[in-house]
Parts: C-alpha cells; structure tokens; sequence
C-alpha cells in the first residue's frame, strides 16, 4: 500500500491583485478571491495521477489555519484525495512552525511520499518541504518536473540551470513540485457532490503540543514603487547614446 500525504495552503487567487491593509501589517483578503495555492493543486493532480495508474494507493489532504480552509479541502476530496484533515488555529505561522506541524501529521499518518508545492504565492518563502524533510530525516527532491514511483524507488527531474538533474531515492521521501510537472483538471459536478460525503478530520492544533511562537515578525508590507514606461530603442547606436546619457557608459 502507498499513501501520500498531500498539504495545501489556502491563498488569494493569483489573479487577483493582492493590497496591503491600512496598517501596512498584512495582506487584505477581505471579499478577495481565494483558493488553493497553484503548486499545490499541481502536487495534489500528481497524487491522484499516482493513485490512479498504481493499485492500493492513498492521498490524504491536509491544511493548517481557521476553519474556512475546510472548502478548499473539500476542493481537493473532489480532486480525488480520499481524505483530508484540518489542523485549526488562529495563529500566524512561518514556514518553520508549520513543517513542526507537518512532522506531527506525518508521524501519526505515516505516509511514504510526501508530495507539496515547491512555495506559496503569498508569501514565496520556498523553505517548508526542505525543514519538513530535515526535521524528519528524509531524503528530498526539490523543485521536481517529474516522478515515477516504482515500489520502494522514486525516480524524479528536476530543472537547473544547466539541464535536467536525474535523481533516484527511496520511500518515505519529501517532494516538492514545479510548474512543469503538470497540468490540473477541472474538478466534475459528480465528484464535488461525492466529495460532501468524504471524511475531513479536524484535530486543534493545542492537541500536538508545540512550540509555535514565531522566531522572525512582519514589520511591514507595502506595494512594490511603479516602474518607469520602459522605451523601444530602435538600434544599437540609440541603445549606446541612451547609454551614455544615463550614465552608465563613461565614453
């Protein structure tokens, strides 16, 4: 039996054009648009990618914040996870505290592949797979584009910038996935309304015993300063006088 354990993270739609809130401390999400974070959704398609060509396989969602993330873990037992758990708090985590929380999921889970975006689009921290495989002592794959687990032997891709790296490791293992793994499918009527019937445990957080107190504080966020309109030059000697005048050429 393989069983994969899926997190997902609530976030604001990445269409939208995300403001900060009047005392600069946070991000407004008040009647915003929000939905499972893109990486994901891409790390969830690959589990139910994985369940459905391998025989006796499980995926298990989870998320970690207040109760409203229970509708994008519904999304992903309509996506195909077969069930999914909430970890309630009210608290503001780092990527650290929530790799300790994952580490708890996982011990009591004990899953063989852990399968989670590379980051999240609000914050684009990229470091909770990485503490998450420290912490347990696992291997990792990073940024994969492809993976095939094959009984005890995972065979992954991964982009860098001289190529594709080829990886080999064994179960469990922590994998975190890029854009080009995949692409998600449109969750069906059918399986929305199958999904109403799926288990969502809910565990408090208090129950796991941890230090969550975070080590580093937002001070402020506020939106990037708009850039100059940019001009078309239209040969290499414009480029050259532009150049000049701007100084960055000297002669």
């Amino acid at each position: 039996m393989l069983k994969i354990l899926v997190p997902i993270k609530k976030v604001v739609d990445y269409n939208v054009q995300v403001r900060p809130t009047p005392d600069n401390k946070g991000v407004d999400t008040a009647n915003v648009k929000m939905g499972i974070n893109p990486f994901d959704e891409i790390a969830l398609e690959e589990a139910v990618r994985i369940k459905e060509r391998t025989s006796d396989t499980t995926v298990i969602s989870v998320s970690i914040g207040k109760n409203t993330v229970q509708d994008i873990l519904r999304s992903s037992l309509a996506f195909g996870a077969d069930r999914s758990i909430m970890v309630e708090t009210e608290l503001d985590l780092g990527p650290l505290q929530i790799a300790k929380i994952l580490v708890k999921i996982a011990k009591l889970e004990q899953p063989d592949l852990i399968l989670m975006g590379k980051q999240a689009i609000d914050d684009d921290c990229n470091q909770t797979g990485q503490m998450l495989a420290g912490i347990l002592g696992w291997p990792q794959a990073t940024f994969i584009s492809e993976i095939d687990v094959n009984e005890k032997k995972v065979l992954l891709k991964r982009e860098v910038d001289a190529g594709v790296e080829q990886l080999e490791t064994v179960l469990p293992c922590v994998a975190t996935v890029d854009l080009r793994l995949n692409n998600p499918r449109f969750i069906s009527l059918p399986n929305i309304i199958k999904a109403k019937k799926k288990e969502i445990k809910i565990i408090d957080v208090k129950e796991l015993g941890l230090d969550l107190s975070r080590k580093t504080e937002i001070t402020k966020i506020y939106e990037p300063k708009q850039r100059e309109k940019g001009e078309i030059i239209e040969n290499v000697e414009q480029l050259i006088d532009r150049l000049r005048k701007s100084g960055v050429l000297n002669k």
